[in-house]
């Protein structure tokens, strides 16, 4: 609540708002590229990994945190974001726009039992599946234009520090 109401003076003044997310991904059983979303925890609706920027965390360090308590998945986070998205927040007393920076986790380890494993599901699936899913638009967007070799080309880049083909 204490966040919400944080969240709700920073608005008022015109702030922008700040959230960090991360789209696991992994090469399925059918060597396919695969994404997970979890449901949130009021609405159960399908949403990616998020939260809050952590003070004296970076983006992509809050968004592999973010990664691991909501969706109990572990790996690498790639440094480069992915993208954004907006979305309007219901709290209490209004709607808020809030902007979130996107970042790509390379999902190494799955857990089996994680932080908010008891108020959430999740769901290894296709981007074109996910992204129909999703609800906002551009989210679902970026989703769906994941691809593999993408994926791979940027992995390949970080590890190696050679350009992209």
């Amino acid at each position: 609540m204490k966040q919400k109401k944080r969240v709700l003076r920073k608005a008022k003044k015109g702030e922008k708002i700040r959230q960090v997310a991360a789209i696991p991904f992994r090469t399925g059983p059918d060597g396919d590229l695969e994404v997970m979303l979890v449901t949130s925890r009021e609405t159960q609706r399908f949403i990616l990994p998020k939260g809050w920027p952590m003070k004296g965390k970076s983006g992509r360090k809050a968004a592999t945190i973010e990664a691991l308590e909501e969706a109990g998945v572990a790996g690498k986070t790639l440094k480069a974001p992915a993208g954004s998205y907006h979305y309007w927040k219901r709290l209490p007393a209004a709607f808020v726009r809030v902007d979130v920076t996107v970042y790509l986790l390379e999902v190494i380890e799955q857990l089996k039992s994680w932080r908010e494993s008891g108020r959430r599901q999740r769901a290894w699936l296709r981007p074109e599946q996910a992204a129909m899913l999703i609800d906002e638009p551009e989210l679902a967007t970026l989703v769906r234009n994941l691809t593999l070799p993408a994926l791979e080309a940027r992995t390949r880049t970080e590890t190696t520090g050679a350009s992209p083909d």
